[in-house]
C-alpha cells in the first residue's frame, strides 16, 4: 500500500519518548519529515538520533510544554518554516494523574484539562490555518481505550479524554469541506512507561505487586499480552496518509480485544 507521506510534513506532540517518539520513527521510515515536541531536549536529541540511526530521516525537534499556548505556537511556526507545510498532526500527551473523585481538588482537574483537552485544541487551532493553504490534512488526537469503557481509578483521564472525542467528531463535520480529516485513537495495554506507571498505582492501591497486577491485566486481553509501541503507531500512519481517504470522526482502541464496549 502506498501511503503518500514522503517530504509531507508531520507534527508528533509528546514525541520524546513513548508512543510519541514510535509514531515519529513509523512516519520516518514512510519518508516524512517529522516535527518532534517535548519539555526534554535531552530526550528529545536522543529521540532524533534513535529515529535518523533506524529510518536515514532526521527529524527536526522543538523543546516546549503542550500546556503553554506560546509553545504550541512555536512548535507550529517552526514546523512550517522548517518544512514549508504542515500535512499532519498527531496530538499527544502525558496522561493525568490516578485518582478517584474524592481524592482529587480543583487544581488537579484544571491541570488535567489543560494537558488533555485543552492543548488538543490549542494546537489544532494553530495548524487549520496551513492544512487549509494546503489543501487537506489529517488530524489524530491520543487519548485512552477509555472513550469506550471507563477505567476505574482514572476518572481525570475518562472525563477529559471523551471531551477529545467529542471534539473530533464536531470537528469531522466542519472540516470536511476543507479535506481535513480527524480522528481518534485509544490505546488499551500497551508497554510504555506510562503503562507502567498506572501499573504501579493500582498494584498499590491493590496492595500486591506490580507483577501480580501485570498478571492479572494480561488476562483481560485476549491477545494475552501487552501491545507494542510500534503496533499503535502504525495504524495512526495510515490514518494520516492519502491512503486513508474517506475515514474522519471515528475512533479506534488498539488493544488487543480488551474493551468490552463497542
Amino acid at each position: 500500500m502506498e501511503f503518500g507521506l514522503r517530504d509531507k510534513s508531520v507534527l508528533v506532540t509528546a514525541s520524546s519518548t513513548g508512543l510519541g517518539k514510535a509514531t515519529a520513527m513509523e512516519f520516518a521510515r514512510e519518508g516524512a519529515n517529522v516535527m518532534l515536541f517535548s519539555r526534554s531536549e535531552e530526550k528529545l536529541v536522543a529521540a532524533r538520533n534513535d529515529i535518523r540511526s533506524k529510518t536515514g530521516k532526521e527529524p527536526a525537534y522543538t523543546v516546549g510544554d503542550v500546556t503553554k499556548p506560546k509553545d504550541l505556537v512555536r512548535v507550529v511556526k517552526n514546523t512550517v518554516e522548517r518544512f514549508g507545510h504542515i500535512y499532519a498532526l498527531v496530538n499527544n500527551a502525558g496522561g493525568p494523574p490516578a485518582g478517584t473523585f474524592d481524592d482529587l481538588a480543583d487544581d488537579d482537574w484544571q491541570r488535567a484539562f489543560e494537558l488533555n483537552l485543552f492543548s488538543f485544541i490549542r494546537t489544532i487551532r494553530e495548524v487549520l490555518p496551513h492544512m487549509r493553504r494546503l489543501g487537506a490534512g489529517r488530524i489524530v488526537n491520543y487519548t485512552s481505550s477509555s472513550i469506550k469503557q471507563v477505567i476505574d481509578n482514572l476518572i481525570l483521564s475518562n472525563t477529559f479524554r471523551m471531551g477529545v472525542m467529542g471534539l473530533a467528531k464536531s470537528l469531522s463535520r466542519e472540516l470536511g469541506k476543507d479535506n481535513i480529516l480527524i480522528n481518534v485513537m485509544g490505546p488499551g495495554r500497551i508497554n510504555t512507561e506510562r503503562m507502567r506507571q498506572i501499573d504501579e498505582a493500582m498494584a498499590r492501591r491493590a496492595g500486591v505487586s506490580t507483577e501480580q497486577m501485570y498478571q492479572e491485566s494480561v488476562k483481560t486481553i485476549p491477545l494475552g499480552r501487552y501491545g507494542t509501541p510500534e503496533e499503535y503507531a502504525k495504524l495512526t500512519v495510515f490514518l494520516c496518509s492519502e491512503a486513508n481517504s474517506y475515514i474522519t470522526g471515528q475512533a479506534f482502541l488498539v488493544d488487543g480485544g480488551m474493551t468490552r464496549a463497542y
